[in-house]
């Protein structure tokens, strides 16, 4: 029994259509998507952003007490060395020389350092926002 041409040729077009069927869903992100990543990354950037600038803020106030130990150090050095009274005050130029490299050091913060007496501590002029020599 032979089946007839026309039924070859339609079953022919039948597989053709079959092959041909494809998806034309395209691949990307959706604008909600998008919207949800960059959502939780400003979230992220606002828990972040508030941390590295308390951390900076701690680290200049401890490198700018750092620095008045130094010149502390420096100042009481210069005091035994030129057999200097408490209440002589040395210059800047005077306590570089006792400070490593030769550099008079600078606060971080942009502050400014008063040297002040032998017997007194050195002052840096934020101290309102702790950057001071602790009490021994």
């Amino acid at each position: 029994m032979n089946k007839p041409a026309c039924h070859a040729v339609h079953a022919a077009n039948r597989k053709t259509k079959q092959m041909k069927v494809t998806t034309s869903r395209k691949s990307g992100f959706t604008l909600v998507e998008i919207m949800i990543v960059v959502a939780i990354i400003g979230l992220l950037a606002a828990i972040a952003i508030p941390n590295f600038v308390r951390a900076r803020n701690t680290a200049q106030k401890n490198t700018c007490i750092n620095n008045l130990r130094q010149i502390d150090g420096g100042k009481q050095q210069w005091a035994l060395e030129n057999k200097k009274a408490d209440t002589d005050v040395p210059v800047s130029a005077d306590v570089a020389i006792y400070i490593k490299n030769n550099a008079y050091p600078t606060c971080p913060a942009s502050g400014t350092y008063t040297i002040a007496a032998v017997n007194t501590d050195p002052t840096c002029s934020l101290s309102a926002s702790g950057h001071v020599l602790p009490a021994p």
